[in-house]
């Protein structure tokens, strides 16, 4: 795996940035656009998943970029809740539900994956870090 050095490089950004756009677009028309109780939280979400991906990676430090994306992956499933919502007051069809549910889900998996894998990294580097001080007090 290749060092990311800045978040714009990070895959789940990238399609979290991606699904944002989507939601301004989808909540920009029609109904959708004069229900501004749900358009604004469904943005705010969108935003909120984007940004905390982004926050958490410029703290620098593993333990509290993993929780950020702990939020940021709570943010993504608002999204997916906030679109149920959309579809049964009828703002988006199923095809735009079932689309943008697609786009959520992999943008949360991607949160996923990057989740474990600093928490990986962070119990390998405390597991060598013990093993190393075990190691001189012998």
């Amino acid at each position: 795996m290749s060092r990311i050095d800045r978040f714009e490089d990070i895959r789940a950004w990238q399609k979290s940035r991606a699904l944002t756009a989507t939601i301004y677009q989808t909540s920009e028309a029609g109904k959708f656009a004069r229900d501004f109780a749900l358009r604004d939280q469904i943005r705010d979400a969108a935003i909120s998943t984007q940004s905390n991906i982004a926050e958490g990676f410029e703290r620098n430090r593993p333990r509290e970029f993993h929780q950020f994306l702990s939020i940021a992956k709570a943010s993504c499933a608002e999204v997916r809740s906030h679109l149920y919502t959309a579809f049964d007051v009828g703002h988006i069809d199923e095809e735009k539900l079932n689309s943008l549910m697609r786009q959520a889900e992999d943008v949360a998996r991607d949160i996923g994956a990057l989740r474990v894998s600093i928490e990986r990294r962070h119990l390998q580097k405390s597991h060598s870090t013990q093993h190393s001080a075990l190691s001189t007090q012998h």
